[in-house]
């Protein structure tokens, strides 16, 4: 662990932020209208925790905007935030225009990964890429991503996500994304399949 930030800004969402990942956010509540116009004029980050069925997790990714895509008349914003840096969440602040927290950064500095994790993961990826789009990365693209980057590209669920976010090194994050994307194609393949069958009854056509 490293040094942290008190009083961190948190938004609480049903998503899971992975470092270097963009998603558009839809700002419309007034405490978190107040929250993302105080890191737009400070130039601050802001904390995405995922709000889940057993509460708030103790491991968020740090976000900053990227872009203030459009503001309405009544304040209502279109953004998109990337993530930047991980954070465990020591302690909540309640007194604060928004949720807040006091946070410790995640250190990352173990970012050295397996030959094997790595190669099983990328193919793995590759496989699951080309099955649905068709086209297979190119290596020399591949070998550029880390396990967040390819895990951003995939609609994995939430928890998936949340259990990447909170490994801490990149080797154990490629063993897990191998696995993942693994059993998101052989999910993928029965789905189609199924879907074939359906479409002819069943029944095989010569």
């Amino acid at each position: 662990m490293s040094e942290g930030s008190e009083r961190f800004p948190l938004f609480p969402l049903g998503l899971v932020l992975l470092p270097g990942e963009v998603v558009p956010l839809h700002i419309f509540e007034e405490r978190y209208k107040t929250m993302i116009d105080e890191c737009l004029e400070q130039g601050t980050e802001f904390g995405i925790v995922w709000s889940g069925d057993d509460g708030i997790r103790d491991v968020g990714c740090a976000a900053e905007v990227a872009q203030l895509i459009e503001r309405t008349e009544d304040g209502r914003m279109n953004i998109l935030v990337k993530g930047t840096r991980r954070f465990a969440l020591e302690r909540r602040v309640e007194d604060m225009a928004y949720p807040a927290g006091d946070v410790t950064w995640v250190d990352d500095s173990d970012a050295t990964e397996g030959a094997e994790a790595g190669a099983a993961a990328r193919k793995a990826y590759a496989d699951l890429v080309e099955r649905v789009t068709e086209t297979r990365p190119d290596e020399e693209d591949l070998t550029a991503l880390d396990a967040y980057g390819m895990a951003s590209t995939i609609a994995f669920d939430p928890g998936e996500k949340q259990s990447l976010l909170e490994l801490l090194g990149e080797d154990e994050r490629m063993r897990l994304l191998a696995r993942l994307c693994t059993t998101a194609l052989e999910n993928l393949i029965r789905s189609q399949e199924a879907a074939e069958r359906a479409a002819t009854n069943g029944k095989v056509h010569h």
